[in-house]
């Protein structure tokens, strides 16, 4: 059962489970998806209902975001922990290393995917890289064809939300492939383009923060973190 926060039901596991979960749906055919929807995504989702219904039928619906873990415990539901995409992704990898799975990259900026890819396999020794694709596209159908022609067995979605969470769900099946995993600007990351926060921030659940200062033209992002916290006082006062 799910414990939901505002209307998004979020899988109650631990890194482990999900990761567990993960492989098993990665080794049983597709599509599956999963999603890593943090406060500011739970709140597109309640002036979306496309991307609602685009998070609720993903297959693993983890707690990226330190603030949906204190929205849920203020709940009175509280989560296990948090799971964030990244640290989930690196997981899975790890495991597909060893099993000799493909891995297909799609998102950001031209070059970023393949620098990505060459990094990655440098980290994971025995990762198949099957293909890359930037961000930049007008239509699915190419994109699509592309990852399903290469007979990758997952695919990295970093579009960031809630366009990945729409476009897994609509083109998941026909990609081939066995799991999606929409995990935004991860591929900034991983190539080295973009830092991620020190692991002290990590550790306080506080890489949002970090984000802001290293740019704070992301300030207008950030205020639907408050914002959700207001959601979730006044869904906690309506529940009693």
């Amino acid at each position: 059962m799910r414990i939901d926060v505002l209307g998004v039901g979020f899988d109650n596991v631990t890194m482990d489970q999900a990761l567990s979960e993960g492989v098993r749906l990665m080794n049983t055919e597709g599509p599956h998806y999963v999603v890593t929807p943090n406060p500011e995504i739970v709140e597109t989702c309640r002036e979306d209902r496309e991307a609602l219904e685009a998070v609720q039928a993903a297959d693993l619906v983890l707690p990226d975001g330190i603030g949906v873990i204190y929205g849920a415990k203020m709940l009175g539901t509280p989560l296990k922990g948090r799971v964030t995409g990244i640290a989930f992704a690196q997981g899975i990898m790890e495991r597909m290393a060893e099993n000799g799975k493909t891995l297909y990259l799609l998102g950001a900026k031209p070059g970023v995917a393949e620098k990505a890819a060459k990094k990655l396999q440098a980290q994971h020794p025995g990762l198949r890289i099957a293909g890359t694709r930037d961000g930049y596209f007008q239509e699915d159908a190419p994109v699509v064809e592309a990852i399903r022609e290469s007979g990758a067995d997952v695919v990295f979605v970093c579009l960031g939300a809630p366009k990945q969470e729409k476009w897994m769900k609509k083109n998941g099946e026909a990609t081939g492939a066995k799991l999606l995993l929409g995990i935004g600007g991860a591929l900034d990351v991983f190539s080295g383009e973009v830092k991620r926060a020190p692991r002290a921030f990590q550790k306080l659940g506080l890489e949002w923060f970090y984000r802001l200062i290293t740019n704070p033209s992301r300030a207008g992002r950030m205020m639907k973190l408050p914002l959700f916290l207001v959601h979730v006082a006044k869904e906690k006062r309506r529940r009693k």
